[in-house]
């Protein structure tokens, strides 16, 4: 495994939507998945929906700690309009992130639900050579 490897953070975000609140929570998602892909530092955003539970999962990965802070600071508008229609149910955080950043994700889920950090073992990343840069 290299150091960059190392450094890799993914995030799993479990939400609970809002009953009568679907077709908002998609279009915000959408929203902020979009303004992600131009302007934000993660390597790969995918939202999934189980609409018969009321559930999304949403996985982010990041390259390092600061690259989650890039993303905190400039997706703020984003991620509020989100949770307007939602709320996290379960947090998973998979890598070993600074202290800065868990201390900001604890302070951003609070106690409202499941939050677990599990540590990096082996693992590799196939991207293309234009997704590295």
């Amino acid at each position: 495994m290299t150091a960059q490897n190392d450094t890799l953070l993914l995030f799993r975000n479990t939400m609970r939507i809002t009953d009568g609140h679907l077709e908002s929570f998609r279009s915000a998602i959408v929203r902020a998945v979009e303004f992600a892909q131009q302007h934000g530092p993660q390597l790969m955003v995918q939202t999934f929906v189980d609409e018969e539970r009321m559930l999304a999962h949403s996985f982010q990965l990041y390259r390092d700690s600061d690259a989650v802070r890039t993303h905190w600071k400039i997706a703020d508008p984003y991620i509020q309009e989100v949770m307007k229609h939602c709320r996290v149910e379960r947090f998973e955080v998979f890598g070993e992130p600074d202290a800065d950043v868990v201390a900001g994700v604890r302070s951003g889920v609070g106690e409202q639900c499941s939050l677990t950090f599990s540590p990096r073992i082996a693992g590799f990343v196939r991207f293309t050579a234009a997704s590295q840069a």
